[in-house]
């Protein structure tokens, strides 16, 4: 998709760093052996959706497109190869 914003927004960086972040308590803590703070770092990851969701319905995501949306070519077929024998 050349040319596109696709993800480039504040609330896409925001929510992807906020999961990172969530990944990597989770696992240090599963390395820990530690099942409470493993289980915080995943509320932590789906803390970072709930902010990139809230932070695109403020209107810091990438916009709607208004238009239909393209259409996109035709995948190339093959044609079956009949098996030999």
């Amino acid at each position: 998709m050349a040319g596109s914003s696709h993800g480039h927004t504040p609330a896409a960086w925001t929510g992807v760093i906020i999961a990172f972040i969530g990944f990597c308590v989770a696992g240090a803590f599963m390395v820990m052996a530690q099942p409470v703070g493993f289980w915080a770092g995943m509320a932590i990851v789906i803390l970072g959706g709930v902010v990139g969701v809230i932070m695109r319905a403020m209107g810091l995501g990438q916009p709607k497109e208004s238009g239909p949306l393209p259409l996109m070519a035709p995948a190339a077929t093959r044609e079956p190869v009949a098996a030999e024998g």
